[in-house]
């Protein structure tokens, strides 16, 4: 069986975002599981993931080999259609609270297609961060490996 093909992420400099568009020869709630459920989402993001809930304002940590632990928190939601995580820095007051000032947002929207799953992943808000460019060049490349995964984790038969 052959993965499907997708494109690589875009960095919008002017926006200051990095977008990536997939299709997922999955179906939309196999899909939803995958990037709400930590039993699913530690099987191709991060190497271990924690969330108090799937709701808005339920916060977590994704631990990443090299990385360390990235505090995470749900700010949208609108199952099963798109979730928002916020991530980024630990807050100077709770080191497992997300930093709003010094943090990006990634929303995932799914649309159903014939093929299974269409995914846009949009991380905004690097003008906020310290290194906007490298952030985002940075993330590109980590948005192409990581969907890539995903991809691989769903379409593999898991």
């Amino acid at each position: 069986m052959t993965m499907t093909e997708n494109g690589p992420s875009v960095v919008d400099r002017d926006e200051f975002t990095v977008r990536r568009t997939i299709t997922i020869a999955a179906p939309p709630e196999k899909v939803w599981a995958a990037i709400t459920e930590v039993e699913h989402i530690a099987r191709w993001f991060p190497q271990a993931a924690v969330l108090d809930g799937v709701a808005v304002g339920a916060g977590g940590l994704f631990s990443f080999d090299g990385y360390g632990d990235v505090p995470v928190q749900i700010e949208e939601l609108d199952p099963p259609r798109m979730i928002a995580y916020r991530w980024g820095g630990a807050s100077s007051l709770d080191p497992v609270r997300v930093d709003v000032e010094n943090s990006t947002v990634f929303r995932f929207t799914l649309e159903p297609v014939a093929t299974g799953t269409r995914l846009t992943v949009v991380e905004s808000g690097f003008d906020a961060l310290s290194d906007p460019a490298g952030s985002m060049e940075s993330n590109r490349t980590g948005w192409d490996s990581e969907l890539d995964e995903l991809v691989a984790y769903l379409e593999g038969g898991s």
